[in-house]
């Protein structure tokens, strides 16, 4: 008789359950204040939670297909109508699709590091092959290389994925640099997660109406301040998006996020409060960290900045380590570059980032 885990395809035997300790620490600790995961400090504004609590009560019956939500971000984004956008439970679930839609075992994924680690888990759980693309550490920045991305294009590639920003470095591809991308037809997906901090005129949204291999991702996780409610959505042609949301679960998004989502997209000032508070904190944690010797900010477009302490002869485990003794949870990042000075953390409330600030300047004085 043979074993259970000789049925399980080849490409999924072995994977573990993704699992994020930071998240789980903070959960667990509830007194420890979360700078780790990219999240917006502040609650949902009044408008949002009154759609809880309304469409709370009709949690008893089924969504439809979110054709108001849908028809919303079409608007915002100047596309044609709903059939241009695909929701998700969360932008993880909307590469999940489009990367079933596309992906064979073998075939390759290009990404552009170092980047949201979710494309690599959608692809590891297809058995196709990423092919990571590093950003070239120069002049104290990390800058993209869109040669080096089109250079690693073969036979076998199926998607090319960049965020734009990119997290976690915080900074934009020229847009010019997508346009020789898109030009080559091959499936290639530009992750927004954050660009509602510096604001949709930076968005590459306009590609899809002239290439439809240019798809589109977002969230509401970040500007939007609703990670809890698992809302993300792709935007594209017509066809495309017809196509791929052919895979999506029915139902896969709840009438409580989906219409709690039409009312932060329609709240524009509390968007632009959320979005104000962010970059003027951006600004002060970057100021008040600058005169450092030794650690190396790299100035972020994002909720979230990355340090390299290397230079300082800082180890990241280390300032994270401190931190997290001050009542602060930092995110660590993997050495790269031959350092191991990265870390990096997330925006917090006013009273958060001066306590960020002073734990920083503390561990880098001794």
């Amino acid at each position: 008789m043979k074993k259970i885990e000789d049925y399980y395809v080849p490409w999924v035997r072995g994977i573990k359950m993704y699992i994020s300790p930071h998240i789980e620490l903070a959960w667990r600790e509830p007194e420890l204040r979360r700078m780790m995961s990219n999240e917006n400090p502040h609650h949902p504004s009044p408008k949002v939670l009154e759609a809880i609590a309304e469409y709370g009560r009709m949690a008893n019956r089924y969504p439809d297909q979110g054709l108001a939500v849908r028809s919303k971000i079409a608007e915002i984004n100047r596309l044609e109508g709903p059939e241009n956008v695909m929701l998700g439970n969360g932008s993880s679930e909307v590469f999940d699709m489009i990367f079933r839609s596309l992906l064979e075992p073998g075939q390759e994924v290009i990404q552009h590091t170092p980047c949201f680690g979710i494309y690599k888990l959608r692809c590891s759980i297809l058995g196709g092959k990423l092919v990571s693309v590093p950003m070239v550490y120069q002049d104290r920045l990390l800058h993209f290389d869109p040669d080096a991305v089109l250079d690693a294009i073969t036979d076998q590639t199926k998607i090319i994925v960049i965020a734009n920003p990119n997290n976690p470095t915080g900074n934009f591809l020229e847009a010019k640099q997508f346009v020789r991308i898109a030009e080559t037809g091959i499936p290639f997906i530009v992750d927004e997660a954050y660009t509602e901090f510096a604001g949709l005129a930076k968005s590459q949204v306009g590609l899809t109406q002239r290439y439809e291999n240019v798809i589109i991702t977002r969230t509401l996780s970040k500007a939007y301040g609703l990670a809890g409610m698992r809302f993300g959505y792709a935007l594209g042609a017509k066809r495309v998006i017809g196509q791929i949301s052919a895979a999506l679960l029915p139902w896969n998004v709840g009438t409580i996020p989906m219409w709690a989502a039409l009312a932060a997209l329609e709240d524009t000032e509390g968007l632009q409060k959320r979005v104000e508070f962010n970059n003027s904190e951006v600004e002060f944690i970057q100021d008040a960290l600058s005169d450092i010797p030794g650690l190396n900010i790299f100035r972020s477009h994002g909720n979230y900045i990355l340090f390299d302490g290397g230079p300082a002869g800082k180890k990241g485990e280390d300032v994270v380590a401190h931190a997290q003794e001050k009542g602060l949870i930092f995110r660590p990042q993997s050495k790269m570059y031959g350092s191991d000075g990265f870390f990096r953390l997330t925006v917090g409330s006013k009273e958060e980032n001066r306590m960020a600030v002073e734990a920083i300047q503390e561990f880098f004085a001794h």
